[in-house]
């Protein structure tokens, strides 16, 4: 009986090998990303174009990159990146962290959220919350313009809501009678009420490549229509080992 345990249990030991950890890559001046971006507006159509993507310097929490359009002769903007990828900018007169695709080390069925609130975003909103919930899904066999690729997927789901700002609405329509043309105008006021939508993200990472292969971001109005899609795809990429 003993004997037939410890077979049973040397036969689980490669199911907990392939329940794999991945740290954060080691990121170094130099290495560099070419990424084919597609822009999806709704109705309104779509552009696509290539940027370049090149590590200046690094250090214990910030990744300095340059980025410029595949073939430009225009000088690249400088980027920042926290070690793990995420993206931060000013909220409220405070830098806060606004997308956190990677959470190392990354495991399947690992979890984690992001939730800020910004005050005037902009002129139509008081404010806007976005609530996003992050999961790491499994590998998968994905394709890019770089090659064939096992990746990890990380997916994210969440909810945005928005305090629309008052405002006047003018409504004008031309009317022809018997005695001639009139223009109607009508004002209308529209006060401060909540309005809702959600978000969708996807990210294939690739320990090889450092980050990710493919990402995908879509934004959903309140009426359940997308009203934008941003995807990156990478077309190649020089990374040290």
């Amino acid at each position: 009986m003993r004997r037939l345990l410890i077979v049973a249990t040397l036969l689980l030991l490669p199911v907990s090998v392939m329940a794999e950890s991945i740290d954060a890559p080691t990121v170094k001046a130099g290495d560099s990303w070419v990424y084919r971006v597609t822009t999806e507006h709704g109705p309104q159509g779509w552009a696509q174009h290539e940027d370049d993507f090149s590590v200046e310097h690094v250090d214990a929490s910030t990744i300095f990159l340059s980025v410029k359009p595949s073939g430009s002769q225009r000088e690249p903007v400088e980027q920042l990146a926290g070690a793990d990828w995420s993206r931060s900018r000013d909220i409220n007169g405070k830098q806060q962290v606004v997308n956190r695709p990677f959470a190392f080390p990354l495991e399947v069925g690992k979890k984690w959220e992001l939730k800020y609130t910004e005050a005037n975003p902009n002129r139509q909103h008081l404010s806007e919350t976005f609530d996003t919930g992050y999961s790491v899904v499994g590998w998968e066999d994905i394709e890019v313009p770089a090659g064939k690729f096992k990746a990890l997927k990380i997916e994210a789901e969440g909810n945005w809501t928005a305090v629309l700002a008052p405002m006047n609405q003018v409504a004008a329509q031309g009317v022809t009678t018997a005695s001639g043309s009139a223009m109607l105008v009508q004002n209308n006021r529209v006060t401060p009420h909540t309005t809702s939508g959600r978000t969708y993200k996807a990210f294939w990472y690739v320990p090889g490549v450092k980050r990710f292969v493919k990402s995908v971001e879509e934004y959903y109005s309140s009426n359940g229509i997308r009203s934008e899609r941003l995807t990156n795809e990478l077309v190649s990429d020089k990374v040290s080992s």
